[in-house]
This record gives structure tokens, sequence and C-alpha cells, in this order.
């Protein structure tokens, strides 16, 4: 079955989102398109297939209420239907690759064996190549690659976003229990539905130029 969109549609829900900052309390994402989301983050691409990261969708008002208070007081963190804190794995360590490597086999059925060369291109990139701030700093990055995937994903369904950094990480990292698990938030997103009254859904998209942003050589 061919389920290729068009460019035209891409283009459009691609105009058509913002980064959302009034959703209307009283809509909720549906059952289905929320499954259809969460496999849109686990299909998300990552360097090596590794999946650095948690997802952490909160669900609790209560809980929600003190992470707005450790996001400033924004709104959009109690307003919208979800919200998912986008955490990434701590010291990156070879039992984290071979983790990895364990799955591939089984999901792949070779034996884990076949896999040594990968696994030492992994131990030599990422543990003997780096210390433990850049592979922090590495698994970090890789978590905005999700992150993108769920924006887009969530316009091409008509749901709208906003990705939020304006959070107090260390209190996030301390309210969910983040440290205990090896892991440290990086970024939040929230979902829903934009309020009427919200200002910002109708403003012009502002980008530079195409001349501006791309190099063709």
């Amino acid at each position: 079955m061919n389920t290729t969109i068009h460019s035209e549609q891409l283009v459009h829900q691609l105009n058509w989102r913002y980064a959302t900052k009034q959703f209307d309390p009283t809509r909720k994402i549906s059952d289905r398109d929320w499954a259809a989301l969460e496999q849109a983050l686990l299909l998300s691409p990552s360097s090596c297939g590794l999946q650095p990261w948690t997802f952490i969708v909160v669900k609790d008002p209560a809980m929600r209420a003190k992470l707005q208070a450790a996001s400033w007081g924004q709104a959009q963190i109690v307003d919208a239907s979800h919200l998912v804190v986008f955490t990434s794995r701590l010291n990156l360590s070879e039992s984290d690759l071979d983790a990895h490597l364990k799955r591939t086999a089984e999901v792949r059925g070779v034996a884990v064996e076949e896999l040594a060369g990968f696994r030492s291109m992994m131990v030599g990139t990422l543990i003997q190549g780096m210390d433990v701030a850049a592979r922090n700093a590495w698994t970090k990055n890789q978590v905005y690659i999700a992150l993108g995937n769920l924006l887009t994903s969530a316009a091409m369904l008509g749901i709208d976003a906003c990705p939020m950094e304006g959070i107090d990480r260390a209190q996030y990292d301390a309210i969910l229990g983040l440290p205990q698990k090896n892991l440290a938030s990086a970024m939040v997103a929230t979902l829903g539905y934009r309020a009427a009254t919200d200002k910002y859904a109708a403003a012009p998209k502002v980008r530079f130029p195409k001349e501006k942003v791309f190099i063709e050589i």
C-alpha cells in the first residue's frame, strides 16, 4: 500500500504548525492519535540506532503543577493535552552498547558475535573517544532528533505542539527523580490543540529567504 503524502500536503502542514503558546485545555488528543505519536517517537532515528533517551509522559495534574513552577509558570505545561519530558542517558557505557547489540541480534535474527565489528566501532568512538562530558553532550544532541520527528509528526496529524527549553532542568531532574534513573532532562514538548485566543496562530512565519539558507556547490 502506497501511503506517500503529496509534497503540497507536507509544506501546507509545516506552514500550519507553530510553537503554540496557548492550548485549549478542554481538547484532548485521541488515544489513536497519541498511539501514533508514540510510535513516531519510537521510530525516531539516532546515531548507531542507540536511542540514548527516555520519553516521560506526564499525566498527573499535581506533577504537572510542580513542573509548571519549574517552567517559569508557562501555561502550556498544564493546559496542553499531553506533556512529554525528553531525557537523555547519562554517561553512556559499554553496557548500553551491549544492550543495543543484544536487541539488534534479537530483532534481526543474527548472532551477537556477528556484530563485533559494529561494537568495536562504537566503543572506539563513543567510549574511548569521548570523556563523560562529551558523551553526555552527544546523547543530549541525539534527543533533539526525536523532538524534531515528534513536531513534524504532530503537524501531519493536525495536532499542535510547542517545543520548550525554558525549564529549570535541575528542578525537573529532582522532581522526576531522574538522577536515580541515570537520566537528565533535556527539553519538553507540549501537545494538544491551539486556543482560539492564541494570537500567534495567525502570525506569518518569519524565515530567512531560501537564498540565505541554502548553498549549492
